[in-house]
């Protein structure tokens, strides 16, 4: 069996050791051909030429977990090795926080023939394999992205997103005012659209915005109408505890979608997997349902 390992060298927890590591796990199953990122998107690239292999592990962030699933060119199993900070992808799919015990998890799928049927979104065009947003998740994104990155090319870790949250809220004072027409849902302030839940995690902690999405469904929409500074604790409720949001009456919620048309009053920040696409007018989300083999 021939295995190409797609490596992020830049991630944050990806070092020389661990890919030994973790090629001599993979190797339990088959032949392993390491190939390394040297910039933004080049994953895609490898990811679409690794065609002819049997299976593809991808060991990376999210973001480059986002870049591999945007260039795959055959329906060959995928694993993911959790190589960034929040690693939202590999631990919604249960693999351990250690990428090498992670590795020998996939390394025994590959043996035993092991494998879970995905469902992914796409909006515009890209690929995402457990969130996207418009407005509020994405401009977070763009704010953390604008700080840079270390000398060793690692982005910042989860105290960076809690700051720039505090200041973005504070900011507008906790005020969000409808700026979004969700078809079918109506006016909303901003919207975040789940492959699964959890939706993201702070740390240890889950975040549970759509606790009914499922990697095996469609999409979920969660959208407020608007936010006021009173009802922001509620929503920090609602979120970690994974429960209210779907019966309130001003959160706009879908379920199971395969199709989700947004339109913008203005342009607004978009986001996948927690990479900023740039601003946008209209989002048109839908749900590839079953468009992925993972080992897991």
């Amino acid at each position: 069996m021939e295995v190409a390992l797609i490596v992020n060298p830049y991630a944050s927890n990806v070092t020389e050791e661990r890919v030994r590591a973790v090629e001599a796990e993979l190797a339990r199953a088959g032949s392993v051909t390491t190939l390394l990122t040297e910039r933004p998107a080049h994953a895609s690239e490898l990811a679409t030429g690794a065609a002819g292999a049997d299976a593809l592990v991808v060991f990376s962030g999210d973001g480059g977990f986002n870049e591999a699933v945007n260039g795959l060119a055959a329906d060959a199993p995928v694993g993911f090795l959790p190589g960034g900070h929040t690693n939202v992808l590999a631990r919604a799919l249960g693999l351990p926080r250690d990428p090498v015990a992670a590795a020998g998890r996939v390394a025994d799928a590959l043996a035993q023939g092991r494998e879970r049927r995905i469902s992914l979104g796409r909006v515009n065009g890209r690929r995402f394999a457990f969130a996207a947003g418009v407005g509020l998740d994405a401009d977070l994104v763009r704010r953390v992205d604008s700080l840079g990155r270390a000398l060793d090319g690692r982005r910042p870790g989860d105290f960076a997103y809690v700051m720039a949250a505090a200041k973005l809220v504070g900011g507008r004072l906790g005020r969000f005012e409808p700026e979004l027409e969700i078809a079918g849902l109506g006016r909303a302030a901003f919207a975040l659209v789940a492959n699964t839940d959890p939706y993201t995690y702070a740390g240890r902690v889950a975040i549970h915005v759509a606790p009914e999405a499922r990697f095996e469904l469609g999409l979920d929409v969660i959208a407020p109408e608007r936010v006021r500074p009173v009802a922001i604790p509620r929503l920090v409720r609602y979120i970690l505890r994974g429960r209210g949001q779907i019966d309130a009456d001003d959160i706009r919620y879908g379920h199971d979608l395969d199709r989700i048309e947004i339109v913008c009053d203005r342009p607004l920040p978009l986001e996948v997997d927690g990479e900023d696409l740039g601003d946008v007018e209209s989002a048109l989300f839908e749900a590839e349902r079953g468009a992925l083999r993972v080992l897991i």
